[in-house]
């Protein structure tokens, strides 16, 4: 097991965690990340994306000349795709671009992702994360003594206090430790965990 220190929020060493190898210290594998990925941002795609085919372009029901004879290319219709005004030649629809993963894949995933956080040594837990207001300035207090500038904080549960202080505060997403998803763990520089996060992620995926 991995013992990484717990800090508290004035960044001072005030213990240690030993850290399940079940779940921050499997194989990492790079390929079921990159599944995971790809799976979250398709899933975020709207696909309501739409232009018009030559079909549905109104007017242009009349031949615009006679076939022969005027010098011209023969056209059918002025809505065809090399006029302007005309459809779009194989125009996009909306469509759904989700795609689901296998369970364990995704589970295998975040494992990978998780251990790669401890490996580059970029996992930093703290011992708790506790306001006694809405007050944006403790929240970055906390962030400077942790040395964390581009990062993710998991906690456990949804302390209002918490979650309003940090609402604002630029490239510092916060997640509750039940929602935590690989693309957020891989895009973030620096991963936060709370001592109860730790302990929530590790008895759901253990």
């Amino acid at each position: 097991m991995a013992n990484v220190a717990v800090l508290n929020m004035e960044g001072k060493e005030v213990g240690t965690i030993e850290l399940s190898d079940a779940v921050f210290g499997v194989e990492v594998n790079q390929h079921l990340v990159h599944m995971a990925v790809v799976q979250h941002l398709a899933n975020k795609r709207q696909g309501t994306q739409k232009a018009k085919t030559r079909g549905e372009v109104s007017g242009g029901g009349r031949k615009p000349w006679r076939q022969k004879g005027t010098g011209h290319a023969r056209q059918g219709s002025t809505r065809s795709p090399q006029w302007k005004g005309g459809g779009m030649v194989f125009a996009p629809v909306p469509r759904d671009y989700s795609f689901k993963i296998n369970k364990k894949e995704k589970r295998a995933a975040l494992k990978s992702a998780l251990t790669s956080k401890v490996q580059e040594n970029r996992l930093v837990v703290l011992d708790e994360l506790k306001f006694d207001g809405i007050k944006t300035k403790n929240f970055v207090t906390v962030m400077n003594n942790l040395k964390v500038c581009k990062g993710l904080v998991v906690i456990n549960g949804n302390d209002n206090n918490v979650v309003m202080s940090a609402r604002n505060v630029q490239e510092i997403d916060m997640i509750p430790a039940d929602r935590i998803n690989v693309y957020d763990v891989v895009k973030a520089k620096t991963l936060v965990l709370t001592r109860d996060a730790v302990a929530k992620i590790e008895e759901v995926y253990a």
